[in-house]
């Protein structure tokens, strides 16, 4: 079980960029509002098709949202950390959660009832129009993920995925630190793949002198190259 945290702050809530503009005295009774609760790594914080409809703003550590089929695999959404929200969706149709979400480590979330989270949009333009941002950009990312799923082959889509990563890193003077290097079963998980493929790709790509392990990160040395390996399969599929 979720351990309890007996001290709400607004403090926390601050490093939220949903919340980004709240007044101190309504990040305060915010607070107050919340269910502060700390998670160990691994451990489940909702389940998919589970009944509670809560938001959960993450004020420390990282999740993964996540599905596993009927067999066992597990298919990644997308990797959540400090700063970051997620459950949103639940508490705006009221429907059963739509995947798992999971702390990769050690995780403190402050969670909002979704009576609370409706009238907290109500009062606050600013936070409901992020909402929406949030959601529009959701779509366009999950459209883009079933394009590639329907059109590239395995191969591709690990480009794909590796040129995502390191844009999100950050792109300087043509290269890109990705760190830590992610999982290759991680990978995997993104593409709709197996582990072993992802170890044979990125093999090719080191070899063809595109990416390279440095320690515990992830070099891509010509983000350029490996743009235009995603382009021009995209553009003849």
């Amino acid at each position: 079980m979720p351990e309890a945290d007996t001290q709400p702050s607004a403090l926390g809530l601050r490093r939220v960029a949903l919340l980004e503009g709240l007044p101190g005295a309504a990040l305060e009774a915010l607070a107050r509002e919340c269910a502060w609760r700390n998670f160990a790594a691994g451990q489940h914080i909702v389940s998919r098709d589970a009944k509670d409809r809560d938001v959960y703003l993450i004020i420390a550590g990282r999740v993964r949202v996540t599905i596993y089929s009927a067999a066992g695999r597990q298919v990644t959404f997308r990797d959540l950390s400090t700063g970051e929200f997620f459950g949103d969706i639940a508490a705006i149709d009221g429907a059963p959660r739509s995947a798992d979400v999971v702390a990769l480590e050690s995780t403190l979330a402050a969670s909002l009832a979704p009576a609370v989270f409706r009238l907290l949009l109500r009062e606050h333009p600013d936070v409901a129009e992020r909402i929406l941002r949030g959601l529009a950009t959701l779509v366009r990312r999950l459209s883009e993920r079933v394009i590639d799923l329907s059109t590239l082959g395995v191969q591709n889509r690990i480009h794909a995925d590796l040129l995502r990563r390191a844009r999100a890193a950050g792109v300087a003077g043509n290269t890109a630190r990705i760190e830590p290097a992610p999982k290759h079963a991680d990978v995997a998980s993104e593409v709709s793949t197996y582990r072993e493929q992802v170890t044979r790709e990125l093999s090719a790509l080191a070899k063809a002198g595109i990416v390279v392990r440095e320690g515990n990160a992830l070099v891509v040395r010509d983000v350029t190259r490996l743009e235009r390996l995603v382009v021009e399969v995209r553009a003849s599929t």
